[in-house]
């Protein structure tokens, strides 16, 4: 999930999922706050976008781990995966070794692809997905 996560790399995100970060977190870097405070004002402009890497928004790359390291996650679940725990050793690895990154997020993506859903009456669409569905009387 670590090396997944850097997808974030790419794309854009809209205010209202990183807003309590940028004005609330403590493990985030002031100046990056502040820049981001300034395209997210604390209420409103929902729906304004902000790349989600702000140091290469365009290119699919490592870049998003040194952004990690340097308390520069967009995401607060983002910057939970540098965070004084147990994915630090990955993050610096594939913050060091874009190769590394390149190849399991490879080998991550295939593993995902490989996943075969449940469907028809083996599966079932949750109406809260923390949540099983109760069955309904027949």
């Amino acid at each position: 999930m670590t090396v997944l996560s850097a997808a974030h790399t790419i794309g854009l995100a809209r205010c209202t999922t990183f807003r309590d970060r940028i004005y609330n977190d403590s493990n985030i870097d002031a100046a990056f706050a502040s820049q981001q405070q300034q395209m997210c004002p604390q209420s409103g402009d929902d729906n304004s976008l902000v790349p989600m890497d702000v140091k290469t928004p365009m290119k699919f790359d490592s870049v998003y781990f040194q952004n990690l390291m340097d308390r520069r996650g967009l995401l607060h679940s983002d910057q939970e995966l540098f965070s004084g725990g147990s994915q630090d050793v990955l993050v610096r690895q594939y913050s060091s070794n874009p190769a590394l990154f390149r190849d399991d997020f490879a080998r991550a993506m295939i593993k995902v692809g490989n996943i075969n859903p449940l469907t028809g009456t083996a599966g079932q669409i949750r109406a809260n997905c923390r949540v099983v569905n109760r069955k309904r009387a027949s």
